[in-house]
């Protein structure tokens, strides 16, 4: 595929973010002077972020009710993004070389727009973007294909004409099912997904320093 027209997810595909989401838990709770057994920490890879703060709350007797926590934990999500978050490598030398061969890019995510901005600013490549659409603009996560579809509507591509980058497997079947061409992106945080992302996808990017 000529990759005319490629749509970026940006965590764990573009950004190296996925071990300080991995890690906020017990970085919450560190500054909060609680010393947390691996085990308790364990319970909450399945929840959500207000069930996981509930859980805290119980847990280890934090005394802010569960929304409160959630801030403070997306404040500080948002301090490494602003910050230390850094782009993987060979991903700014990729880019633009696509652009040098005229593609458009777009990113589509889930996190926010005006901290995606900041974030891929901060790492030089904002500008070689056509735009960043998040999911929570459009209210719907990547289990639907509608940020997918929106792009490419904002691209004036078709689905089939799309190059999708993605790391994990439920967005890559989502963008797969819906007619997008997809691309699997290896990442540590869902590397037991891999074999399947892997047979999945139409193409794989083991190291973007080799991409083409």
């Amino acid at each position: 595929m000529d990759k005319a027209f490629c749509i970026f997810d940006m965590d764990g595909t573009l950004v190296d973010s996925m071990s300080y989401w991995k890690g906020l838990g017990r970085e919450y709770l560190e500054r909060k002077g609680v010393d947390p057994e691996e085990r308790l920490l364990w319970m909450v890879k399945a929840m959500t972020m207000l069930e996981g703060a509930a859980y805290f709350m119980e847990t280890f007797h934090i005394p802010d009710p569960p929304e409160r926590i959630v801030e403070e934990m997306e404040a500080m999500m948002e301090e490494h993004y602003r910050s230390d978050v850094p782009l993987k490598p060979g991903v700014k030398t990729y880019l633009e070389a696509l652009k040098e061969r005229g593609a458009r890019l777009c990113v589509a995510t889930a996190t926010a727009e005006p901290l995606s901005h900041a974030c891929l600013s901060r790492l030089g490549v904002d500008h070689l973007f056509d735009f960043i659409l998040s999911c929570e603009t459009l209210g719907v996560s990547k289990t639907r294909p509608d940020v997918y579809l929106e792009a490419a509507r904002r691209l004036g591509a078709p689905p089939e004409t799309c190059a999708v980058f993605e790391d994990a497997l439920y967005a890559a079947c989502t963008a797969k099912t819906a007619g997008f061409y997809t691309v699997a992106v290896p990442e540590e945080a869902y590397a037991a997904d891999w074999p399947e992302l892997s047979a999945l996808a139409d193409e794989i990017s083991l190291d973007w320093r080799n991409a083409k």
